[in-house]
């Protein structure tokens, strides 16, 4: 599943895409994705201009001209292509790559002013696109409980501490709760871990000043290269310019079951077990 810099990745492609666009007409191929597809809403974002895109979390928001927002998820496999009259599809992320066949997968088609077509393209149907009020957004039930912006102010020492007073929860599920910090998934809770030197199965009460500024400090840090280096391609994908995401290349912990520590001077092997079904890697010499 994208987690927040692939998210960011796309905001940012389609940000240098579809701005200032005009949505022309709405082609509808399945009558569901993860919910029921609007399709009375969506008629009335016909003609309307795109003025902006933000992310919230994994969420993506386009906002529209007629006080309307597009929210969007992409669940599992969701993907946007840009198709502009030079007839050629681009990616807007690194995070996936352009198969022969996935056309039958093109399950909402957004035709643009010059020309420019916005594809939702989802295998799985996990994700969803709902068109909402944008002064609703605050209040719409998939943004209204998420947990602060890992690179908000609010993300601090005095706001985890706060939060995890008499919890017992292992540090790593407390990171994957999206109502405590918005954003992370598996892949980036288990390099923060690392980073931070901090046992996955750790209790948060035991957790000192410390550890805790570490966990602030290089969740920060690794998202932000994440993003810087187009996120994280689970394959090594190539975009329509040649370009690749290649973050993945610089995990430490990550799908590097029975590997060496990176870290200097430790030749531990990658260890690999589940928290809460999730798979999670660590290094029991380096991360207590």
């Amino acid at each position: 599943m994208p987690e927040l810099p692939e998210v960011e990745v796309v905001k940012r492609s389609l940000e240098k895409n579809i701005i200032n666009l005009i949505i022309k007409k709405v082609i509808i191929n399945t009558n569901k994705l993860r919910y029921k597809i609007e399709k009375k809403k969506i008629k009335k974002i016909i003609t309307k201009k795109i003025l902006s895109i933000k992310r919230r979390s994994k969420y993506l928001i386009i906002n529209l001209e007629n006080k309307k927002s597009i929210l969007v998820h992409l669940g599992m496999t969701g993907k946007f292509f840009i198709m502009n009259n030079d007839n050629k599809t681009k990616k807007t992320s690194f995070y996936y790559e352009l198969n022969q066949g996935d056309e039958k997968h093109n399950h909402i088609i957004f035709h643009l002013s010059k020309n420019t077509k916005l594809i939702y393209n989802d295998v799985r149907k996990f994700g969803f696109i709902k068109i909402i009020l944008t002064k609703d957004l605050l209040e719409n039930s998939h943004l209204k409980l998420l947990g602060p912006e890992p690179f908000s102010k609010k993300f601090n020492l005095i706001y985890f501490k706060k939060y995890i007073i008499r919890k017992k929860r292992k540090i790593k599920d407390i990171l994957m709760d999206q109502n405590f910090v918005s954003g992370l998934g598996n892949i980036y809770v288990n390099e923060i871990l690392f980073f931070s030197k901090i046992n996955p199965k750790k209790s948060v009460e035991k957790l000192k000043s410390g550890e805790i500024l570490r966990i602030i400090k290089f969740t920060k840090k690794i998202l932000l290269n994440s993003i810087r280096k187009g996120g994280s391609s689970i394959k090594d994908f190539n975009d329509g310019l040649g370009k690749k995401g290649v973050f993945q290349q610089e995990f430490k912990v990550y799908s590097r079951e029975g590997k060496k520590c990176h870290r200097k001077n430790c030749s531990e092997l990658i260890k690999k077990f589940n928290i809460s079904n999730r798979s999670t890697f660590y290094c029991q010499r380096c991360q207590k």
